[in-house]
């Protein structure tokens, strides 16, 4: 199956990016009835690293999308540059590659997500170069997620900001969001998984830069009424610098209609 992987770097605070735009199926394109649509939008501020570069590194936002008969899907990932190459060649080779049966979906999909990042926090150099948030949507109406160190995956449900962090993770029981407290070391991976349904607005997927200056909820204020997730991003990522982030800035927003 052939890899479909949007990648961008952003160098420049107000650099558009085009690949970011939301989307609209194609006409003749037939969309299950249940099937939320799926937008996202994304920004990238390196603090660290000159405008003009020739040196290839792994770009710290993925977005890949697959389809076929019966099933889409959608990986998101912000990585840092330690774990995020190790993390999407797990995903494609012991993931994608393979594409389980829509009814193993959900399961397979959060065992190689749990698996992926164990992995590339084996061969990371250092508990610094190991921050990840990363997301699968499968059909528009199962979400998959999973966050390491200081980069967190933040769902927002009717307006309320819901965390996938080292302190807390979401589980779906009996159709009821349960929120359960986890005590960890800064490294420790949290994998949790939810349905998708009306309540549920949009994800953030974003960096130590964000978060380092933002609360959960302060996000989730500053863009819920922002329909285009590609505005979105760049607000948050605008934000964080305002709030004078040391950081490197990577944000992502994942939005269902």
């Amino acid at each position: 199956m052939r890899f479909k992987n949007l990648r961008f770097k952003l160098k420049a605070i107000k650099l558009r990016l085009v690949f970011g735009k939301s989307r609209k199926p194609e006409k003749g394109n037939k969309r299950t009835p249940w099937m939320m649509h799926v937008s996202h939008g994304y920004h990238v501020v390196d603090l660290d690293k000159p405008v003009n570069t020739s040196v290839a590194e792994f770009e710290p936002v993925v977005v890949q999308r697959e389809q076929t008969k019966d099933c889409e899907l959608w990986f998101f990932g912000v990585f840092d540059d330690g774990v995020g190459e190790a993390i999407t060649k797990y995903m494609q080779s012991h993931f994608f590659n393979k594409m389980p049966k829509e009814t193993r979906m959900r399961k397979k999909s959060k065992d190689a997500m749990e698996r992926a990042h164990l992995n590339a926090r084996s061969k990371a150099n250092s508990i610094g170069e190991m921050g990840s948030a990363t997301a699968i949507v499968i059909n528009g109406e199962k979400l998959v997620m999973a966050n390491m160190g200081d980069y967190k995956a933040v769902i927002c449900r009717d307006g309320d900001a819901y965390q996938i962090s080292r302190n807390w993770s979401l589980k779906l029981i009996s159709g009821a969001l349960r929120v359960s407290r986890k005590a960890e070391k800064s490294s420790e991976l949290v994998v949790g998984y939810e349905r998708i349904d009306s309540d549920t607005e949009f994800v953030i997927l974003a960096s130590t830069g964000v978060w380092e200056v933002m609360k959960y909820q302060e996000a989730v204020n500053l863009v819920r009424h922002i329909e285009d997730p590609q505005a979105a991003a760049e607000c948050l990522a605008t934000e964080a610098l305002v709030r004078m982030s040391r950081s490197n800035i990577s944000c992502l927003v994942i939005r269902f209609d």
